[in-house]
């Protein structure tokens, strides 16, 4: 099981890879122009020195700063124009023929983003928006996949139920590692109580000796960096929710409150309420339509999820529901970031 899991992950680096590649050089040919869009918005999480790890299964979560200063770069080089995630709209509306819009966005409030990211940011005068739990600002809640990360390197092997029975998982290579953290991550993004099934998870990190809150403290934004980020004209702070579940899964009533609350904290903390949201994991399993209604209902001018796809003037008929284009850790080529605003890929994934 551990080998065949590592062969399908180093068989879908080759494929996007090459998929990359493909794009790149199209791009560069000027083929497939109709799939370009106007404009493209970006995700990062981590942006911090790469610090090399033999089990480093979030390794797509961080780029360095170094790629963000190459990236910013290249897009300038080929002509887009950066603007905050909330101008988009209006930019995009008034757009001549040929401009084209970049806009970047980060997720979970990491405090690499204000120690790490915003200097590049403000050397290119480029606008940026933090997307920021307060569950995970206030240290009230954990961050599990960064739990479950050091709990995996920690343990010689974990004993856990995963609902047919005890199992006993063994960790002393990187695959068995890798492993059973996919097992985790599929029991946690699958289980019917996301609450419950994370805190198992960190009932089995605090036996373990791993306090997932002290985990969430070394590495988020807390109240007063929050505040001092917002001093910068080009940052803005937008809402997460509050403990980052996916919503789908959510009643109504939960998923309203997680939505509202989160924008209310960041008002307390900041001063003013946020007009734009991110949906925690942003995929088809956690977003339904539902929660664009209520993004909508809230106020919310701007809601995005973490569906690949570049924009164009239709993509604000509905613009709580916007796509967004990862910046993956495991990509770091400044060439593959034009490919990717050009859209190219993802027409290439859909034929």
């Amino acid at each position: 099981m551990p080998i065949r899991s590592v062969m399908r992950q180093g068989l879908k680096r080759a494929v996007i890879t090459g998929g990359l590649e493909v794009a790149h050089l199209a791009e560069r040919a000027g083929l497939m122009a109709s799939a370009r869009g106007m404009g493209a918005i970006f995700t990062l999480h981590h942006v911090r020195p790469k610090t090399p790890q033999v089990f480093d299964p979030n390794a797509h979560l961080e780029i360095t700063p170094e790629f963000l200063d190459a990236a910013i770069g290249h897009l300038t080089e080929e002509g887009y124009q950066f603007v905050s995630l909330a101008d988009m709209p209006a930019r995009l509306a008034i757009a001549r023929p040929g401009e084209r819009f970049a806009a970047f966005t980060l997720d979970d409030g990491y405090r690499n983003n204000a120690v790490h990211a915003q200097p590049v940011f403000t050397r290119h005068k480029v606008p940026f928006t933090v997307f920021v739990a307060p569950g995970f600002a206030c240290k009230t809640h954990g961050i599990w996949w960064e739990t479950l990360t050091e709990l995996l390197r920690a343990a010689p092997h974990l004993d856990f139920d995963f609902g047919s029975g005890t199992v006993t998982m063994p960790l002393a290579t990187p695959f068995q590692k890798q492993a059973a953290y996919e097992r985790f991550a599929s029991f946690i993004r699958l289980h019917a109580e996301e609450t419950a099934a994370i805190e198992r998870l960190d009932a089995v990190a605090r036996a373990h000796n791993i306090d997932p809150l002290m985990i969430t403290e070394r590495l988020v934004m807390r109240e007063p960096e929050l505040k001092s980020l917002v001093l910068n004209p080009l940052a803005t702070i937008g809402a997460h929710t509050v403990s980052h579940r996916a919503l789908a899964r959510l009643s109504d009533e939960e998923a309203r409150r997680e939505m509202d609350e989160s924008a209310e904290r960041i008002a307390a903390i900041t001063g003013r309420r946020p007009d734009t949201f991110a949906y925690p994991y942003g995929d088809r399993a956690a977003v339904s339509s539902r929660e664009h209604q209520f993004a909508r209902d809230l106020g919310f001018r701007v809601a995005v999820r973490t569906e690949p796809g570049t924009l164009s003037s239709r993509s604000f008929d509905a613009p709580t529901a916007l796509p967004r284009i990862s910046l993956n850790g495991l990509y770091q080529k400044p060439k593959y970031v034009g490919a990717l605003a050009s859209g190219i890929p993802f027409r290439l994934m859909r034929s």
